[in-house]
């Protein structure tokens, strides 16, 4: 996708297999929210919920970006636009939830923390693999790309929270790791934002 950097590329809007991908990952993160929200609440995890309201967050992107599909690019920068706000929304809700867990939450159950983390990594990571080749594309491309990758990089620091957990007794690795994903989320959101204004100043008509 060489020819697609700086927002440029057209031709994915046409690409069958771009369209599958889409469909693929929007029932991916929908069917994975399900699981982890219940999955969290059973096991005390602030970080798997976290983990749960971002595939949430991704689904309804997932679905944006379908909806968007074969439009002009200024209709996918302005999709774009919507993500990264929600994205960072979800972010800044996260952390505020993760404040929540610090001083009142229990110990987590760091088996379930890690058996889940590795499923939801397995559905993340297999998503992030299809869109690989389209991280390089338009805003709204670039966006979807970033959501996967994000959620892969939040399920290892899941388990990774679930090691933590059950080495030391403690509930803080699953907190630390949930303010990591409510971090991440904004760092993306601002990247997301930030391409898809320069997007929409572009395909702004000129007036006067």
């Amino acid at each position: 996708m060489s020819g697609c950097c700086e927002g440029q590329c057209e031709g994915a809007k046409d690409d069958p297999r771009y369209l599958r991908i889409l469909q693929v990952a929007f029932a991916v993160n929908t069917t994975m929210f399900l699981v982890e929200v219940v999955a969290g609440l059973f096991a005390g995890s602030a970080a798997l919920q976290a983990d749960a309201l971002d595939f949430l967050s991704d689904a309804a992107n997932y679905g944006i970006s379908l909806f968007v599909l074969g439009k002009a690019l200024r209709h996918r920068a302005i999709a774009a636009m919507v993500k990264g706000s929600s994205m960072a929304a979800f972010g800044l809700w996260v952390l505020g939830s993760t404040a929540w867990h610090a001083w009142f939450g229990s110990l987590p159950k760091a088996e379930i923390m890690g058996a889940v983390g590795f499923l939801a990594l397995a559905a993340n990571g297999t998503v992030a693999a299809l869109l690989f080749t389209y991280r390089n594309g338009d805003a709204n491309m670039r966006s979807v790309w970033v959501c996967s990758r994000n959620d892969a990089i939040a399920n290892v620091a899941v388990m990774l929270a679930a090691t933590g957990v059950f080495a030391t007794g403690t509930h803080w690795p699953d907190i630390i790791v949930a303010a990591l994903i409510g971090g991440l989320n904004l760092t993306g959101a601002v990247g997301v934002m930030a391409q898809a204004s320069r997007e929409i100043r572009r395909t702004t008509p000129a007036t006067g």
